[in-house]
């Protein structure tokens, strides 16, 4: 239990949303949130919407990502079970390992999340794509980004949380905006690639990857990836159904500094083709002129040379802690990473209380 305690959540986007969420449970804590973009909007700067969303793990063993994924998964799997309006289903999952690409923990053969994923199988090339050195097969889930965050805002609002739109030029200037009237003492830095340009953070190490996706009516019945692609290094293929309705992702790439808010129709079409050719069922093999499509998207994740952000900081003598830096894994770590918020908030009003 946490003595009275008014927090600033700057952001709000999934970690933001779901920083306020976790920590609006504690009976004594006031929270607002303040951003620039809320859901329900599209911008290139909000990373969060145009996100596939889903769970494949990619943290190397031992670092903060890895710890974060792994302490996420019981959250997600539990919405998907029992919490169906929040937008999040559990689908069949097929990740194939081409032989002439390097590993990754997402694409080995024994990975550390083969453990944590319900129905981890390994699949034989015998029963993979042509080039496949092996598969992998288990249970996951994939997010309705649309329902899901104004779900997560749904259930801050009930529980109390206030939200406020604006542009902060200063990372002190949040504490002032909560909602009480009294500044808060505590502000939550949830500002995703704002955090490289934000007076008072100004990380250099902040830099977008650019990512793109083709949004389809389609259905594959399973959701998956491939390792590697012959059009270009930065290009990836990967295929996921959101819930309830809400369309098939295709993708993709990851295309390091990178701002460019438009689509590439070539690009598109490479995807397309690309998925088409991995999953012929997504037009009954009549190519990619079947697929129906609803829109193309481009989203920046928030990418940081270091990994994730989750630590505390004096920043002008008040505490912030910073939760950004998820790259393109904000959803799949993000229960996980606001458990560490939790405790380093915790951790502060505990000082507090002491002096």
């Amino acid at each position: 239990m946490m003595a009275e305690t008014n927090i600033t959540v700057i952001g709000a986007g999934v970690l933001g949303l779901t920083s306020a969420l976790v920590l609006s449970k504690h009976a004594n804590v006031k929270i607002t949130v303040v951003a620039k973009h809320m859901p329900g909007d599209y911008d290139i700067e909000y990373a969060s919407p145009w996100a596939g969303a889903n769970y494949l793990p990619v943290g190397e063993p031992g670092t903060a990502l890895c710890r974060f994924e792994r302490d996420t998964w019981a959250d997600l799997d539990r919405l998907a079970k029992n919490v169906p309006e929040a937008g999040i289903h559990h689908q069949p999952t097929v990740l194939y390992k081409r032989s002439k690409d390097a590993s990754s923990v997402m694409s080995q053969k024994d990975p550390w999340f083969k453990n944590t994923v319900p129905d981890f199988r390994v699949i034989p090339s015998s029963e993979c794509p042509a080039g496949c050195e092996y598969g992998t097969t288990f249970t996951s889930v994939c997010i309705n980004t649309a329902i899901y965050l104004p779900w997560l805002l749904g259930q801050c609002v009930k529980n109390g949380v206030v939200f406020k739109r604006s542009i902060l030029s200063h990372i002190s200037d949040a504490a002032a905006l909560h909602h009480s009237g009294t500044p808060a003492s505590i502000t939550i830095n949830c500002t995703g690639l704002s955090a490289g340009k934000l007076g008072g953070v100004m990380d250099p190490t902040v830099f977008p990857g650019r990512g793109q996706i083709v949004l389809v009516r389609n259905e594959p019945g399973v959701m998956g990836g491939l390792s590697g692609t012959d059009d270009a290094a930065d290009e990836i293929t990967y295929i996921m159904q959101r819930a309830v309705g809400g369309g098939t992702i295709l993708g993709g790439c990851l295309q390091k500094d990178v701002w460019e808010s438009q689509p590439d129709p070539n690009l598109a079409v490479r995807i397309m083709k690309r998925c088409v050719g991995l999953y012929p069922k997504l037009t009954d093999g009549k190519g990619i002129e079947a697929l129906s499509v609803i829109r193309h998207g481009v989203g920046l994740r928030p990418m940081r040379t270091d990994g994730p952000r989750v630590e505390k900081e004096k920043i002008e003598g008040s505490w912030v802690v910073h939760c950004y830096g998820h790259a393109g894994q904000g959803y799949q770590s993000s229960y996980g990473s606001v458990a560490e918020v939790e405790r380093l908030v915790e951790s502060i009003v505990s000082e507090k209380a002491r002096l």
